[in-house]
């Protein structure tokens, strides 16, 4: 009955990838599915209610956090904080080392943002039109693009990924970025290196886009703009929390807009809400978007995907394939397990939060430590997710960016993170059992 019940929400998913769909018509379906098959296990209408909202309240924080960063990209944009920061970072690229700053630039603008989306529809809209203009391959540079945007959404405090790790594993947000950020120091030196070797054979360069020029025109590119940015870091550095954090810098904005921008408060309120929208057309492709309103889709799934979690919890759905991970643990280690149930997860999910979720729900346990399990989510299918041609994770960003598909296979950073961290959980298992052995051969 359950692998019957999986292959239902496995159809409903292939539907939408057929058709075009919203990931949300499958979503929809696979509840109507799963509740069904609660109520074949003799659970009550009531009992089934209450399974859903179980789910949804272990993410109202996620929720919540979801419609602020809303909020949080429109108000950066009306401020003109994006503005400033892509044209300040435009000044470092130059052609010989391009794909190598694309994935920088990606990087960075992407920390401070905490979204794949949001990133790859300003900075790395930029980077793929710089790219064009330049004559290099935009398979390679809309692979360090997207390598660079999800490594800020893998890692930022304001990253609504890495939120919903810490809530799922009962974690410490900061702890889990340090860990995110050590665990990622080797990896990210070598796609560095990757893409340097890459630059030499993406093309021949040619004319950079003169940004300041058409920014100017709708924005007072003034450093004061870098404020809003400037305020998230610091808080985050002190480890305010993150909702405060996120207020104080929409509160700053909120000024930085009125003084050096001069908008209206009513104005810059309505942004907040819809969205920002630039008047001078060449730019509207790059700075257009956030807002509540946009965050809407987001926060649904979610919310869906984790109405999931508590009909699978109370009905034992998972439990069979759970086993199967249980045994897997003890033979290729448990981020071992955990990495190769993110495969799974991706592939039938096609959004990054279901993925993460049922990852979580099925490896939980394998790793007692919570930090440790908490990094596992982080390096397995927080970055795996990105990589299934059908998940939205990957698709999107690919596509508001105007890179085309193929660049998945230049995505270097989402493909070494998981492997070198298999490696090293695997030579780590066998120095413990070795250590193991020779302190039961001496006592």
């Amino acid at each position: 009955m359950e692998l019957i019940t999986l292959a239902l929400f496995c159809l409903a998913l292939l539907i939408c990838i057929v058709f075009d769909a919203s990931v949300l018509y499958a979503l929809a379906a696979g509840l109507i599915i799963f509740c069904a098959y609660a109520k074949i296990k003799k659970h009550s209408f009531k009992a089934i209610i209450k399974m859903i909202f179980d789910g949804i309240k272990t993410s109202k924080n996620i929720l919540i956090v979801f419609l602020i960063v809303g909020m949080l990209t429109a108000s950066w944009r009306a401020s003109g904080t994006i503005a400033f920061i892509i044209c300040s970072a435009v000044k470092l690229i130059s052609p010989s080392i391009f794909v190598l700053m694309t994935f920088l630039l990606c990087c960075g603008v992407s920390f401070l943002m905490g979204t794949s989306f949001g990133s790859a529809a300003t900075i790395g809209v930029i980077c793929m039109t710089m790219a064009h203009s330049m004559n290099i391959n935009p398979v390679i540079a809309g692979g360090a693009m997207l390598s660079g945007v999800l490594f800020g959404d893998r890692c930022s405090p304001v990253s609504t990924s890495a939120l919903l790790v810490s809530e799922l594993t009962k974690t410490d947000i900061f702890t889990n970025i340090k860990n995110m950020f050590r665990t990622a120091a080797i990896p990210f030196v070598l796609t560095c290196v990757m893409y340097v070797v890459l630059g030499f054979s993406a093309g021949d360069g040619g004319e950079i886009p003169d940004l300041n020029s058409m920014f100017a025109k709708e924005f007072n590119l003034h450093w004061l703009s870098v404020i809003p940015a400037a305020v998230i870091l610091i808080l985050s550095l002190m480890k305010v929390k993150v909702k405060f954090a996120m207020l104080a810098s929409i509160a700053s904005a909120l000024i930085v807009g009125i003084t050096v921008q001069n908008l209206e408060i009513i104005e810059f309120f309505k942004i907040m809400i819809l969205g920002f929208e630039a008047e001078t057309q060449e730019i509207k492709h790059m700075i257009d978007g956030g807002g509540f309103v946009s965050m809407l889709n987001a926060a649904a799934i979610v919310c869906l995907s984790s109405a999931y979690s508590g009909i699978f919890a109370a009905t034992g759905l998972l439990d069979s394939l759970k086993e199967k991970t249980d045994a897997l643990s003890k033979k290729i280690t448990p981020f071992g397990a955990a990495m190769v149930t993110s495969i799974f997860t991706s592939l039938i999910s096609c959004n990054q939060t279901l993925a993460i979720i049922l990852a979580h729900q099925l490896c939980e346990g394998n790793e007692k430590d919570a930090d440790t399990a908490a990094i596992h989510l982080e390096n397995s299918a927080v970055v795996i997710s990105p990589l299934v041609p059908w998940s939205i994770a990957g698709a999107v960003p690919l596509a508001s960016a105007g890179a085309p598909v193929t660049s998945l296979v230049a995505a270097g950073f989402l493909y070494i993170l998981p492997i070198y961290s298999f490696i090293t959980a695997l030579f780590k298992s066998r120095k413990d059992k070795k250590h193991e052995q020779n302190h039961k051969f001496y006592s």
